[in-house]
């Protein structure tokens, strides 16, 4: 088989989150770090947004890593990280948008939020995207995307106002993983899926961004040295559980959906329906705002459109049973 080529960062999580599913599923690949003057290699007609996926037949370039894992297995059959039982395809579906769309918010917030993170995150953003870069010229360039991303957190969520809901969101996320995570344990087997490497990718940046990593390592140790081994996990071997004898967890995480993310998303689709510029709704009993934003419509009406003709037995019990299912009908 020919090599594929994946463009990415260290510090992005949807690379990392890709990176994670060539190395699980063997698929021969290399690892290109974008800098500017590989940018200028890769010029293509979709968003310039990273990972950047080039097909080993006909050197094409695709990006989106939700659309990318999917692509992969319409190409490759084994090793998928699809599970079998319909029911439980669908939950995974729904469990990797949320870390997509929800999780990369905590992602946001502790990257740029104190001062002592800002100042290591952008460094390392930095020192990976332009090497060569030293002294008094690299602080200056960490210091203008430090700016950059610090301007840019009210577009995502990221204020004072909805800090502690974006905080309390994260220590219940570690909580969940922690009720299972061990060595070889998964959301929906012994096998790692679309929602763990979603969730994956996310956790990856936290995990070496100063607070978050010293918050993972005190507190959920596990999750950390989960989180860890994840990131090349070539030599899994496991089974998918159905979604009668699925884990507790797959609940738990239904029921964080149901708490933080499902009505955001349907609070946004309203408000960008409506034409309104901001979308305002109260989550776990604290109030939250934040800009309308069009992609996150999409993610919705995917998911609704996706229950609708998905028609798997238990599937809508569950979702029901952990108050999601109101959202996506």
């Amino acid at each position: 088989m020919s090599r594929y080529t994946l463009y990415g960062g260290g510090g992005s999580p949807y690379s990392q989150k890709m990176r994670g599913i060539l190395h699980y599923r063997r698929l021969p690949f290399d690892w290109i770090q974008v800098t500017p003057a590989i940018r200028t290699q890769i010029e293509h007609d979709g968003p310039p947004v990273i990972p950047i996926l080039r097909l080993p037949e006909d050197g094409s370039l695709h990006v989106d890593s939700t659309p990318l894992a999917m692509m992969l297995e319409e190409r490759h059959s084994e090793r998928s990280i699809r599970p079998t039982d319909p029911a439980m395809d669908y939950l995974s579906c729904l469990i990797e948008d949320m870390a997509d769309e929800w999780v990369t918010k905590m992602m946001f917030h502790y990257r740029w939020d104190l001062v002592v993170d800002q100042e290591y995150s952008s460094r390392q953003i930095i020192s990976d995207n332009t090497p060569g870069l030293r002294g008094e010229a690299l602080v200056k360039a960490a210091r203008a995307i430090r700016d950059r991303q610090v301007s840019r957190m009210p577009l995502v969520g990221c204020t004072p106002q909805n800090k502690p809901i974006i905080e309390q969101s994260f220590h219940e996320l570690l909580a969940i993983l922690d009720s299972f995570a061990t060595r070889d344990e998964y959301l929906f087997g012994t096998r790692p899926s679309l929602a763990d490497f979603g969730l994956f990718g996310q956790l990856k940046t936290l995990a070496s961004d100063h607070t978050p990593m010293m918050i993972m390592r005190t507190t959920v140790p596990s999750v950390y040295d989960w989180v860890r081994r994840l990131e090349d996990s070539s030599g899994i071997e496991g089974e998918w559980h159905d979604v009668a004898n699925r884990r507790p967890a797959v609940g738990d995480m239904l029921r964080f959906c149901a708490t933080y993310y499902l009505p955001f998303l349907q609070a946004n689709a309203i408000a960008y329906a409506n034409g309104e510029d901001e979308v305002s709704l109260s989550l776990a009993g604290r109030s939250y705002a934040q800009p309308t934003f069009k992609y996150q419509v999409k993610c919705y009406s995917r998911l609704k459109t996706l229950l609708a003709s998905t028609h798997a037995s238990g599937l809508r019990e569950v979702l029901s049973e952990t108050g999601c299912l109101s959202f996506l009908e």
